[in-house]
């Protein structure tokens, strides 16, 4: 009998915060479904083997927008189409950059041009390396000791913060500033250590940014071995390094986002969820983000499916631009509020496909404390954290718009092993792993359709 009225006052508990036994099987039921069926995992093999990395105006991003719309027009879409928007067109181009010590001998170095960064125009540019630990050590140094010299920018991903993320934003500021940095105090180029966690010789690439007004010289990125070694030569000799690069902006152009939805049987109030189609230029784009991505589609999939009647509308975004402009982004803020749409809710997949923590929640109090009351729900498939006050880049127009947004929070310790680089491939994405992710953020949707 105890047992009975524990059960009962249990249910009871749950009612009252929005769910009950019914979500409780529904979720075994989704989570069944994405385990046994899924799509997620053949679909990103397809993108990335068949298509690969796919940099925001290239000939590869062109063909994944096709490879989307189709995609989500198999998993059951009422709707598909394209959203206009003009992308930044960034190429890469042959590069090297090569160090020479005392010993009068060049040596070539691994590196990565980082995105959006101007190249020498096929020129070699070289100069003396002189060597900065921090900011604050940059900053000291008078402008007279930088002139001419090429600087680098020796600051490591921190290994004490457990949450990777904390140490990739500690660190990211390196990258995105220290061309214009370098530039302000007459350097030639910047050379940065690659934000990653790992120990290993895999240059980082990722977006950095120039200032108005201040010339635009290059910036590279040198992999954790390589950079070590450097600060060693550095500590008993003069170091000369030559870059040579053909990077650089070649303007704009028309592309699209890819959007697709199941129209709501109650009214046409939209939940988002989705991921960036874009990648960079090396690797796959597996993690970073196909990844969320597929498991976007398999959120609209799976409604259809298991024919879930969904009130409210469930769009799938697959944004464009992410990596190099957020424009995709931006311009999905921008016709929501021109169209007037009312969104209830948005979350993003962009933090790679490995198994799911939790989901971060940027959003007001009250609505914080309503997903949080459906813990216990997710708990039973490893989601837990729902502490975080983050969302993903592409949503963040629609949170400035009032929307509240939120981010999948996978297991973060080997992200930024890969994290923009050649190792960003289909092998280093475990499929279950993958799967659970879709099941997280389907549960979820579940939810806020119900509740909202």
């Amino acid at each position: 009998m105890k047992k009975i009225i524990g059960t009962s006052l249990l249910f009871l508990g749950m009612a009252a915060f929005g769910q009950s036994k019914e979500d409780s099987v529904q979720f075994s039921k989704i989570s069944t479904e994405i385990l046994n069926n899924g799509k997620g995992y053949t679909d990103l093999k397809d993108l990335t083997k068949n298509i690969g990395h796919r940099l925001s105006g290239s000939p590869a991003y062109e063909k994944s927008v096709k490879w989307a719309e189709q995609k989500l027009r198999e998993a059951g879409a009422d709707k598909v189409w394209l959203q206009e928007v003009m992308v930044p067109v960034w190429t890469r181009g042959k590069e090297s950059l090569q160090i020479k010590t005392t010993d009068g001998k060049w040596k070539n170095l691994k590196m990565l041009s980082l995105g959006n960064s101007e190249g020498t125009g096929g020129k070699d540019v070289s100069g003396e390396i002189i060597i900065v630990k921090s900011m604050e050590e940059y900053d000291k140094l008078p402008a007279d000791q930088v002139k001419d010299k090429i600087v680098f920018f020796n600051y490591p991903f921190s290994q004490s913060f457990v949450e990777t993320f904390r140490g990739y934003s500690d660190a990211a500021k390196y990258r995105v500033t220290a061309a214009a940095l370098t530039a302000k105090k007459g350097g030639k180029f910047a050379i940065i250590r690659s934000l990653s966690s790992a120990f290993d010789d895999v240059p980082h690439t990722g977006a950095m940014r120039y200032e108005d007004k201040i010339s635009k010289i290059p910036a590279v990125a040198i992999g954790a071995t390589t950079a070590d070694e450097l600060e060693a030569l550095l500590k008993t000799q003069k170091v000369t390094a030559k870059l040579n690069s053909n990077c650089g902006m070649k303007g704009e152009k028309l592309s699209h986002s890819v959007i697709g939805e199941i129209t709501g049987k109650k009214d046409q109030s939209v939940i988002v969820v989705g991921g960036h189609l874009d990648s960079w230029d090396v690797g796959e784009g597996a993690h970073d983000d196909g990844t969320g991505i597929v498991q976007s589609i398999e959120v609209l999939r799976t409604f259809k499916k298991l024919g879930i009647k969904n009130n409210h509308t469930i769009r799938v975004v697959c944004f464009a631009n992410e990596e190099n402009g957020v424009k995709g982004g931006i311009q999905y803020g921008k016709t929501a509020k021109e169209k007037n749409e009312k969104h209830l809710f948005a979350i993003e997949s962009d933090a790679g496909g490995f198994a799911p923590r939790g989901i971060s929640l940027e959003m007001d109090d009250e609505k914080r404390n309503r997903i949080k009351s459906w813990a216990g729900l997710f708990l039973p498939y490893g989601v837990y954290n729902f502490e975080g006050k983050y969302s993903g880049t592409d949503i963040y127009p629609l949170h400035d718009m009032g929307v509240p947004t939120a981010e999948l929070v996978p297991d973060s310790q080997r992200y930024f092993d890969i994290h923009h680089t050649e190792e960003d491939t289909f092998e280093k994405v475990n499929r279950r792993e993958l799967l659970l992710g879709a099941t997280a953020m389907t549960q979820l949707i579940y939810m806020i359709d119900k509740n909202w």
